[in-house]
């Protein structure tokens, strides 16, 4: 049986998302083989990244609203756990 995740619910418009993100990608390269001006390129780079990371942050909430509100909600170990988790990843986005 697999887990339910907080972005279950999401879960064919995260796929979608990223699908899109996909093609952008190959768009990039595509750009690059083509020899398009740089800061054509970079623009769309630069959209990808503002794509994943609207990807992450949604994510991001549907965690803390789910699976660290649910620990939380039952207490010990696991609630520590799961702030923890949240919290390395808010760094790591930070940092991103």
């Amino acid at each position: 049986m697999t887990a339910t995740r907080g972005y279950s619910p999401q879960k064919e418009n995260y796929a979608k998302r990223l699908r899109r993100i996909e093609g952008q990608v190959r768009g990039i390269a595509k750009m690059i083989d083509e020899d398009k001006y740089c800061i054509d390129v970079l623009t769309q780079i630069s959209a990808v990244n503002s794509a994943l990371q609207s990807v992450a942050l949604g994510l991001l909430d549907e965690h803390l609203g789910h699976c660290v509100t649910q620990a939380v909600a039952e207490g010990g170990d696991q609630a520590d756990e799961k702030l923890a988790e949240a919290s390395a990843a808010i760094a790591r986005l930070v940092r991103s």
